[in-house]
């Protein structure tokens, strides 16, 4: 049976796989269904109705779980749901949906979510993402694989950042970030591209130095939106390397919501 700290309080309705490990001074509430190998750390509160796949890790005094900070909550069952793999160390606060959106916020596998950071109601994270220190996430906030967000970078809500971008320390989101560039500052500005990650995951030189080009039509050509993504389409129809990042970035642009970091 599972491991279970004497100090801790478990609710007898929470489902708890065998293996998992509950620290001392921890609370588990009665709709927490914990997944294979998870371990959770001292001090920490699991309530809601939350879901937590395989082989997590749960660092002292994080608050998981817990409703929304949404005045509109009024006690619906929403839902926190974590994948497998993921570290979260101290202190950080992961809340549940609200029904004015998905009802639910979701963390995917493999994320690495540093100290003090908050994921709001109805974030919806993907994989392979790092959340640095303080990073604080505003509600329905949408990130995609491969994510880096540097130390104290704050999200407005509803803004949306694709696949393989990066931020810098401090820096302060308020609209959209495309899929593969790196922005900086408060407000954020682009300055150009996530070489090095892209490196890293594999992406060929050729693919680089493609992305390049497409950063610079973009951003360096002083074009329209819409006459950026015409001169994007025609680049990717082009060079069939560049078929699957370019798709990537357009298909991130026709779903644009709040503008785009320039």
């Amino acid at each position: 049976m599972a491991r279970i700290h004497p100090t801790a309080l478990v609710d007898p309705a929470a489902q708890l796989d065998d293996s998992v490990t509950i620290g001392p001074f921890s609370m588990i509430g009665p709709n927490v269904r914990i997944g294979a190998d998870t371990e959770v750390g001292p001090h920490c509160v699991i309530d809601g109705h939350t879901t937590i796949g395989r082989g997590n890790r749960f660092f002292p005094s994080c608050s998981v779980g817990a409703e929304p900070q949404d005045k509109k909550y009024a006690g619906e069952p929403t839902r926190l749901e974590i994948g497998d793999r993921n570290t979260i160390r101290e202190c950080c606060t992961l809340n549940t949906g609200t029904v004015q959106d998905a009802g639910a916020t979701r963390l995917g596998n493999d994320n690495w979510i540093m100290a003090y950071v908050h994921v709001a109601h109805d974030c919806q994270l993907g994989s392979h993402i790092i959340l640095a220190n303080g990073t604080q996430l505003a509600g329905h906030v949408h990130i995609g694989d491969h994510v880096f967000l540097g130390g104290m970078t704050g999200v407005h809500q509803f803004v949306k950042i694709g696949a393989h971008a990066m931020t810098s320390v401090h820096s302060t989101l308020l609209q959209d970030l495309p899929p593969f560039v790196t922005s900086s500052g408060s407000p954020a500005r682009a300055v150009g591209i996530n070489v090095e990650g892209l490196k890293r995951r594999g992406f060929t030189p050729a693919q680089i130095s493609g992305l390049r080009a497409a950063y610079k039509t973009l951003y360096r050509q002083n074009l329209t939106l819409d006459e950026a993504r015409t001169a994007l389409q025609a680049k990717r129809a082009e060079d069939p390397e560049l078929d699957a990042p370019l798709s990537t970035l357009l298909a991130f642009l026709d779903t644009a919501t709040r503008g785009i970091v320039r």
